[in-house]
């Protein structure tokens, strides 16, 4: 199958590397630059343009959703919703109440769904799902009133979780952490440390692998990305503790091993993940499938990696040191693949237009 190379715009690329183990924590800080690859290190693309800025000047942005054709992002810290524009102007429509913002908590991942944003955040002891009916047009949207979708997520300083989307069977998917107690994701009577699926409103769906129960897989210790391909095959990237981070392919029911397991163990009982990181070279966020690849956004690797969907176990690496931390990466209705930078969440070294969203257009 001939690979589409929806990444040939981006002007600085790394061929697929052979990563080795380290220490360190996930969603540290950036590396240094003897850490990672420079620019000149690099070999450019020739007559490759340069990446386009979508907006500049966000505080803490986490996710990216499309309302028609209108991009809203989450900030973390400061609990807002923005409206972009397409000029590169950002406008307030809400600021989420209840959001208690700490450490790695905070207003989380967005969706949208049949007109209604749907938030993932923390709020004191838990983190929550809500929706608000979205009002008004693209330049003055708003926001209705709060509808509690879940609750009852353990929350701590960090290991929230938090990427929220709708599948292709239309139902609901959420990422949570095991707020610091690794037990906890092999627990299935508790959320943590958890994909779950619900239906729209917070309801249980009868096809769940476990009986009355919004468990879809467990043992994660904190999963951030979560997107799926044509087929329906669902993929999760997850933030490991000392040596591996990880891709991981998401079956109904499956344990993913966490805390008893960490990477590729071979164990029995236990899922492995298709292809692991060392966290220096990675600590993996959000992630997409585009055309046949997946793209992954990485916060301490500061790259954005691409896996070839028919081979799973390799990657190539882009746009390595040249935006510090990225968050997230999602596909724009125009096709077009939107880059989210976290250069201002205390972890990373921050620029005078950080954090900003990055366009890079389609072939």
């Amino acid at each position: 199958m001939t690979k589409k190379r929806l990444m040939s715009l981006i002007p600085l690329l790394l061929a697929a590397a052979t990563l080795t183990a380290c220490t360190g924590a996930d969603d540290a800080a950036t590396p240094t630059p003897s850490e990672i690859p420079t620019a000149s290190e690099t070999p450019p693309v020739s007559e490759s343009p340069t990446p386009s800025v979508i907006a500049a000047g966000l505080d803490v942005p986490w996710s990216v959703a499309f309302h028609d054709p209108t991009a809203l992002v989450s900030e973390r810290d400061s609990a807002r919703i923005l409206e972009l524009d397409g000029a590169g102007g950002a406008r307030e429509i809400a600021v989420i109440e209840g959001v208690a913002p700490g450490g790695e908590g905070g207003l989380l991942g967005i969706a949208v769904h049949d007109d209604l944003l749907y938030a993932y955040y923390t709020a004191g002891d838990e983190n929550r799902i809500d929706r608000f009916t979205l009002t008004g047009e693209p330049g003055s949207l708003g926001i209705g009133a709060a509808e509690r979708v879940f609750d009852g997520i353990p929350s701590a300083s960090n290991h929230n979780g938090g990427r929220i989307a709708f599948g292709p069977d239309g139902m609901l998917y959420a990422t949570t952490g095991d707020a610091g107690n690794g037990q906890d994701a092999q627990d299935l009577k508790s959320p943590a440390g958890k994909i779950l699926r619900l239906t729209p409103d917070g309801g249980i769906p009868r096809d769940n692998p476990f009986p009355d129960s919004p468990v879809y897989s467990y043992g994660h210790r904190n999963a951030q990305g979560i997107t799926w391909d044509a087929d329906g095959t669902l993929y999760a990237s997850e933030f490991g503790q000392n040596t591996w981070d990880e891709l991981n392919v998401i079956e109904p029911g499956g344990n993913y091993g966490w805390p008893e397991v960490e990477g590729i163990a071979e164990h029995d009982g236990f899922t492995d993940p298709v292809q692991q990181w060392a966290p220096q070279d990675a600590s993996p966020s959000g992630i997409v499938v585009a055309g046949d690849v997946i793209l992954i956004a990485n916060l301490r690797g500061a790259r954005l990696r691409e896996v070839p969907l028919d081979d799973l176990t390799t990657s190539t690496e882009h746009l390595v040191a040249e935006y510090g931390r990225l968050r997230d990466v999602v596909l724009a209705p125009d096709g077009s693949t939107w880059v989210v930078t976290n250069n201002t969440d205390g972890r990373g070294d921050p620029g005078p237009d950080d954090d900003r969203i990055i366009r890079i257009a389609v072939d």
